[in-house]
């Protein structure tokens, strides 16, 4: 799509989301501003301080001491995160995923909770590491490199290890007070774009037995391409960057979206028609995650209309996706119609579902977000949590029942403490407000 059709298209578009109607009843990003978010002082069946102390715990006394003695590399820099549960490591393999990931999560937790100079040579040493091995023109940085920093050869299949780069990269920045930063995820950023653009971009079908997917549009992509344009305007406005973050929340809620059984659709046409081969195809795991991404969007431009619409599609994906049986989330509807469901279960989903269900807490004071935040809170302590089991961490996957497994092959130094960072902030505001909600879409 040119950009003159798509801001045609973005004009009505905007018209249209204020307006449109939600899929079942009242919205949960409606609730009145003065709704409690804490029902006797009580969310998830602790009071917000209780709460507040125990996402304390799991950051600061469990993820970060074991970052710190088993995953980060003090002498050369970045993230050796194939470690077993008790910290013994797999191998010294480092990949430009989980550098451009660490820069983020230590640059957030320096820029959002704590100022301590430690997080921010962490993340320094990770740029300074990653940074030795910029591509030149359109190429996309090598996948994985030896303990030492030389690539292994392994190319890149998807632009996500770069656009996880510029995340890195754009967090930084804020912390150092420049825009040199700044000015490279910028440039990660637009490459990123012109190759996703582009009719040469193939990807790996998510479904077994499929051809690969030929310059396809991918929730997941936008779902990155929004977060990422999202944070570097906290920063400084740029209209470039302001128009992906508009092209992404079009494509997700216009295109993406399908109206047949109110599910995202994970891939549709480079030109944003249906795909008939993945029209039955809803990775519900994404869509709760960029569903909550673009409440957040919405938050940031003051548009009630978007974050009402956005939060009714997020509670449609979180109740279709729950196991009634087993507890916790699925992340993969393979086939809507016929109800084929990749029944495993990964911790970064389960922890989505808390980001998104806490985002509407803290605004609306939702009932039903109220209800399933403690819900998800309950079961990622009784399943994920490995401190029963004398190791530290949650589980970053399992079956469906999260059977307990000795070994494992890697640490999730990403989605764990995003999810717990952004919800001790949530907290904070809600017991700095005497427990009631936001409003500030009202």
């Amino acid at each position: 799509m040119n950009r003159r059709t798509f801001f045609a298209r973005a004009t009505v578009t905007a018209a249209a989301l204020a307006g449109r109607g939600t899929l079942s009843g009242k919205s949960p990003g409606s609730a009145p501003a003065s709704s409690p978010a804490a029902d006797n002082g009580k969310l998830a069946g602790r009071t917000l301080e209780e709460l507040r102390e125990e996402h304390r715990y799991w950051l600061f006394d469990d993820f970060l001491p074991f970052m710190d003695k088993f995953v980060i590399d003090h002498e050369l820099g970045g993230f050796m995160t194939q470690v077993d549960r008790d910290g013994t490591r797999v191998n010294s393999t480092k990949t430009s995923w989980y550098e451009g990931r660490g820069i983020w999560t230590y640059s957030y937790l320096y820029n959002k909770l704590e100022r301590n100079p430690k997080y921010l040579e962490v993340a320094r040493q990770s740029k300074d590491f990653i940074l030795r091995h910029k591509p030149e023109g359109d190429n996309l940085w090598p996948y994985m490199f030896t303990k030492e920093g030389k690539p292994t050869g392994r190319k890149a299949q998807d632009v996500y290890g770069d656009l996880f780069i510029a995340h890195g990269l754009q967090e930084l920045a804020k912390a150092e007070g420049n825009g040199l930063c700044w000015d490279m995820a910028k440039d990660i950023l637009l490459k990123c774009m012109r190759l996703y653009d582009s009719p040469d971009y193939s990807l790996p079908s998510p479904l077994p037995n499929r051809p690969p997917l030929q310059a396809p549009r991918v929730n997941g992509h936008w779902m990155i391409f929004l977060n990422l344009a999202g944070q570097m305007l906290e920063m400084k406005s740029d209209p470039r960057v302001e128009d992906i973050a508009a092209r992404c929340v079009d494509a997700v809620m216009n295109y993406h979206f399908n109206p047949d059984f109110g599910l995202l659709n994970e891939i549709i046409n480079h030109d944003l028609s249906r795909n008939p081969e993945y029209a039955q195809y809803s990775y519900t795991g994404h869509a709760c995650e960029t569903l909550w991404m673009v409440m957040q969007e919405a938050l940031r431009k003051k548009d009630g209309g978007l974050f009402n619409l956005a939060a009714e599609r997020f509670r449609r994906h979180v109740e279709v996706s729950h196991d009634d049986v087993y507890g916790g989330w699925f992340r993969s509807l393979d086939n809507v119609d016929e109800n084929t469901w990749t029944v495993d279960k990964y911790s970064w989903l389960q922890e989505e579902v808390l980001i998104g269900t806490m985002m509407l807490v803290e605004q609306t004071g939702s009932p039903w977000a109220k209800e399933w935040y403690g819900k998800a809170w309950n079961y990622v302590l009784e399943k994920l949590a490995l401190k029963q089991y004398g190791f530290p961490l949650w589980a970053n996957n399992g079956d469906r029942q999260w059977t307990f497994v000795r070994h494992a092959r890697d640490c999730e130094h990403f989605h764990h403490p995003r999810h717990l960072m952004q919800n001790i902030q949530a907290l904070d505001r809600l017991i700095k407000r005497g427990r009631n909600a936001a409003g500030r879409l009202s």
